[in-house]
């Protein structure tokens, strides 16, 4: 017999809605595993071995430990430094385009940028092949015959003359933040909300993350699988309905989930975790169609032997527990 979900009842879960809840416990389970010294394989799940998913926690992942600790909390905090060292990393969302641009221009400071100068590196970069821009989503096009990251640097250059790190700092909510960033040419939906949930890692902002989410074409699709019908809910309502009930849902079925430390999965997790999900059951329920009609997995999973320093944004106060050994025992469990 199925758990029952804690949904309203005029939300019907398909058998995908209780895949959510497992892959979402085993997926931590990893970053613990990992995190504890432990050889690999890192679980018996055959398609979590092959495939690469992304952590339960956004702010786990590699790259965003890197614009954690590396861009965000390093260097000049003043608001129009900060949003540009964070909008430059984001428009490319690599490592390597950054240790490019450090290692080829020196220290990132918008009150020494001149566009030439970061042009010529990236375009260099491009004349040898070389990848600039991550595969974890596609940035919009500038338009025929523009190369994009020209496109981008100017729209940070107007972006800095409209005094949007101040007005970001002056927002009262996400949603503010969100519609702000969203007002610009090629920062659609799925950019801004990535963007200000980086930019809220950061001190530049300190928004509640439970207050607002935009779901991606990943979320949506997830959600579809998840879910026969939702009633009357949005996407948006779903996700949060998700992030409501997660110790209730955990608990009646009976798998054990380690939280970040005490903090809970929030509305940008629960969104990911629906985008992750629905590429993880095309393995698992085949039959189970989503919007996009993609029935593969692209990335096979690659162990990445560099070692990962985890820190989190201080404000959420749990670094310390890192410091302690904890890291290497049970988080607190749900």
């Amino acid at each position: 017999m199925r758990p029952r979900s804690h949904l309203p009842d005029s939300v019907r879960p398909s058998k995908v809605f209780e895949a959510y809840w497992r892959f979402a416990a085993e997926r931590q389970e990893i970053f613990f595993r990992r995190l504890s010294g432990a050889a690999p394989p890192w679980t018996a799940d055959a398609i979590l071995q092959a495939y690469r998913f992304t952590n339960v926690y956004r702010a786990s992942d590699r790259v965003s430990q890197y614009l954690i600790r590396n861009i965000a909390y390093a260097g000049d905090q003043s608001p129009r430094e900060l949003f540009f060292r964070i909008l430059l990393f984001k428009i490319f969302n690599r490592i390597d385009t950054w240790q490019l641009l450090t290692e080829s221009l020196g220290q990132i400071s918008f009150a020494e940028y001149q566009f030439e100068r970061y042009d010529a590196v990236l375009s260099g970069a491009m004349d040898e092949r070389r990848r600039i821009y991550s595969p974890a989503y596609i940035m919009p096009s500038a338009g025929p015959g523009i190369k994009k990251h020209r496109a981008y640097l100017k729209l940070i250059e107007q972006m800095a003359r409209d005094n949007i790190p101040e007005r970001l700092q002056a927002c009262r909510c996400m949603k503010e933040g969100f519609a702000l960033l969203r007002s610009y040419p090629m920062i659609g939906d799925f950019l801004a909300y990535q963007f200000i949930v980086d930019v809220n890692y950061s001190t530049l902002t300190d928004f509640s993350e439970m207050e607002f989410v935009a779901p991606g074409p990943g979320t949506r699709d997830g959600i579809k699988k998840c879910f026969l019908d939702t009633g009357r809910f949005r996407d948006t309502d779903v996700i949060r309905m998700m992030a409501d009930i997660q110790e209730e849902q955990f608990a009646s079925m009976g798998i054990p989930f380690r939280t970040l430390w005490g903090r809970r999965l929030q509305l940008a997790d629960c969104a990911n975790l629906f985008c992750e999900v629905g590429k993880y059951a095309r393995c698992t329920h085949p039959d189970v169609a989503d919007i996009s009609g993609r029935t593969r997995i692209k990335q096979r999973f690659h162990a990445n032997p560099e070692p990962i320093r985890y820190w989190f944004p201080p404000k959420w106060g749990i670094n310390h527990l890192l410091d302690t050994g904890a890291c290497k025992q049970a988080a607190m469990t749900i």
